[in-house]
């Protein structure tokens, strides 16, 4: 009796053992989920280099993994819309208000703000330099013809263009001089200095890409211009599966001292001023100023 109820107990052993053994894989990829990121970002905060400068600080200090997939701010918040994402950074206020206000976005965050600049080839053809409104600098790009280079992507920088034509009442879609990229905004600078054409950039990117590019800033100080980020959670509420924990832990570090102070220098010692100025806490209506 005693040989039988050792060899139960070895075989009961056993088969917890095997099972245990058998379920460890998918706990270890459970684990591994809850430790990775997914930040949908636009393309000027991977292009102008602050994302590296960032995440590593991040990961080091919470153990978590950042995937970033860089887009434009429109498809960043259509990958929030699908849940495909944790958390956002981007620059589109309008379309950001409207994506919390439809719940897919929560605790929508002011993060920081740098500026559009209209840049083109330094002999400028258009001869805006010196035109301080941004309307009239697109006016007299569309009336003489000159060759405008468009991202077209839907992201922050696209919305703000199309914004700048609308207001102008400028007809620019179909036109010759109007050609239009799909592309991000490195990607769309360097197709502006290959055919000598003006485009509308983020400052950040343009000054990270300047030694490779022949544009030159043709047109800024617009107010028009201001170029305002924020990070935004994507609500655990609408998307069950999404790393909650991790987008709000991303979130925080964003708005953080630490990191609103490593924004503040970003830039400086390879330009002699900032990329981005650092804007958490701040309201909006004060930016600028």
């Amino acid at each position: 009796m005693k040989i039988k109820g050792f060899l139960k107990t070895v075989f009961v052993v056993t088969a917890v053992l095997i099972a245990f053994l058998g379920a460890q894989p998918a706990v270890d990829e459970a684990f591994a989920q809850q430790k990775n990121i997914i930040l949908a970002t636009t393309t000027s905060t991977q292009d102008s280099g602050l994302l590296d400068v960032l995440i590593p600080v991040f990961e080091k200090k919470t153990g978590y993994f950042v995937k970033t997939i860089a887009v434009g701010s429109g498809q960043a918040m259509a990958m929030g819309q699908k849940g495909e994402a944790d958390v956002l950074l981007v620059h589109s206020p309008a379309a950001e208000k409207k994506f919390v206000a439809d719940g897919f976005g929560i605790n929508r965050r002011l993060v920081m703000h740098n500026d559009f600049i209209v840049v083109g080839p330094g002999q400028d053809p258009a001869k805006i330099k010196g035109i301080k409104s941004s309307v009239d600098v697109f006016k007299k790009i569309a009336s003489t013809g000159n060759l405008f280079i468009s991202r077209a992507d839907k992201s922050g920088t696209d919305v703000k263009e199309k914004d700048i034509w609308k207001a102008g009442g400028i007809k620019y879609e179909g036109q010759k001089w109007y050609h239009e990229t799909g592309l991000g905004m490195g990607q769309t600078l360097n197709i502006a200095s290959e055919k000598k054409a003006y485009t509308l950039a983020d400052r950040g990117t343009y000054l990270a890409l300047k030694k490779r590019l022949d544009l030159d800033i043709l047109a800024e100080g617009d107010a028009i211009l201001l170029n305002i980020y924020h990070v935004i959670e994507v609500n655990p509420a609408k998307f069950p599966k999404v790393n909650a924990p991790g987008g709000k832990a991303f979130a925080d570090f964003m708005v953080s001292k630490e990191t609103q102070d490593m924004i503040k220098t970003f830039g400086v010692d390879k330009f002699g001023s900032p990329l981005f100025f650092p804007d958490a806490g701040k309201k909006v209506e004060d930016l600028g100023k």
